[in-house]
């Protein structure tokens, strides 16, 4: 008997959920380095600082973060679609 129509397209929708899924890590991690850089930007033009300290503060701040939030969302446990065990406890 053929697999149906809906396990087939769970199978083949399952590489564009990944490729979704970091491509959109990317996104996050490349706009919250530029977020951050923008910022210590105009901190540095503000201050008038000689040179960009705060430019590359930011920088390296908003790269931590921007890590911080790609790994957490990689090593993150896909949810598990077993119930909990609510009705086993006794009443």
């Amino acid at each position: 008997m053929p697999p149906s129509p809906e396990k087939q397209n769970s199978k083949k929708s399952r590489p564009i959920d990944d490729a979704l899924k970091y491509s959109g890590m990317a996104f996050q991690l490349g706009i919250t380095l530029a977020i951050g850089t923008f910022a210590g930007t105009k901190i540095d033009q503000r201050l008038q600082t000689e040179r960009p300290y705060f430019t590359a503060l930011f920088a390296i701040l908003s790269l931590f973060a921007g890590l911080y939030l790609v790994l957490k969302d990689l090593f993150r446990k896909p949810p598990s679609s077993n119930p909990s065990n609510e009705s086993s406890s006794p009443s």
